[in-house]
């Protein structure tokens, strides 16, 4: 046997708990960010985009750490509870990964590392304490706003005086880089909801059996979906924006509103996992949305590239 053959089951066991199919909607959260701002993305937004896939990837690592017993009750097929990857291997991957991403973040300024870091933080309270309580869906929502904020504090950050856009010769880099992240607060909270209404659905994935929480993540879902929409046009009139936003939110409200409706009308434990993977692909959608609702309508284009692969890769290794 070659030994190509024998790092094929580990390449895809760590494949598998780390959720590879879903890496692809981690991009559009820095971009979205960079949008957000009106700033055009450079080196420190593509520093705050690593930052962002080491700490994605810490906290796939460490859910399963943390999920080890319980996945051997109900999951005994993940990596972890089948014997593939060690439970010490995986918790020394999320620590590496986070190591990594927060000096990423530190790489693209202090702003920014102090952002990576409380998103770090959040990523481990989740995983370690807050995942199991009533909080659990409010915090894994915090880790998405946070993310988007991620790429926001960087783009600005990095930003010099003369580059930031509507400000006058006297405006200095601090007051700039104080300013744009709060012009990026609506669209994280659009972001961080969206993940919140999702991961209360994922809570009973694998018994499944509720109906209120499709139908409540449904009922926000399609809310956000309205809100993501709504554009102004540009100041040179230009009506790209505000139509790519529009197109954008409505393959949102398409890819998570269908199999969210599924799982209403039949909460099985198929139908509850399906309708908790399209909302994590409708993530991509989303992230295009405000990305075009930011005046950025080339970024939400670039963004919205990402769901063919998306999809084809979550054939083979689930997002969930």
């Amino acid at each position: 046997m070659s030994p190509r053959a024998d790092l094929r089951p580990t390449l895809a066991a760590w494949a598998e708990l780390l959720r590879v199919s879903a890496l692809f909607t981690v991009p559009g959260d820095t971009l979205a960010g960079a949008a957000a701002v009106s700033v055009r993305p450079h080196r420190s937004t593509a520093l705050a985009l690593g930052a962002s896939l080491c700490l994605y990837e810490a906290g796939m690592a460490l859910n399963d750490w943390a999920d080890r017993e319980e996945d051997a009750r109900d999951r005994p097929h993940r990596p972890l509870p089948s014997g593939r990857i060690s439970p010490a291997a995986a918790l020394a991957a999320a620590g590496t990964l986070t190591g990594a991403g927060l000096a990423l973040a530190a790489l693209a300024g202090r702003p920014t590392l102090a952002v990576g870091a409380a998103l770090a933080a959040t990523v481990w309270a989740y995983d370690l304490g807050l995942k199991h309580t009533v909080a659990g869906p409010v915090a894994m929502g915090a880790t998405r706003a946070l993310d988007l904020l991620l790429g926001a504090t960087a783009t600005a950050a990095g930003t010099a005086p003369e580059r930031a856009p509507g400000t006058g010769t006297g405006t200095t880099a601090r007051s700039v880089q104080k300013r744009f992240p709060r012009v990026a607060l609506p669209s994280a909270v659009l972001l961080g909801a969206h993940t919140t209404a999702v991961t209360t659905v994922s809570r009973r994935e694998a018994e499944g059996g509720s109906t209120a929480a499709p139908l409540a993540a449904l009922a926000a879902t399609m809310t956000l979906g309205a809100l993501a929409g709504r554009c102004r046009r540009a100041a040179d009139g230009s009506r790209t924006g505000p139509v790519l936003a529009g197109v954008c939110a409505a393959l949102y409200a398409a890819t998570v509103g269908r199999p969210l409706l599924h799982a209403a009308l039949n909460p099985s434990p198929p139908l509850t996992q399906r309708a908790v993977g399209g909302g994590i692909r409708a993530t991509i959608p989303l992230q295009a949305a405000l990305a075009a609702r930011g005046g950025a309508p080339g970024i939400a284009l670039g963004v919205m590239a990402l769901v063919p692969p998306a999809r084809a890769l979550a054939r083979r290794v689930s997002p969930t």
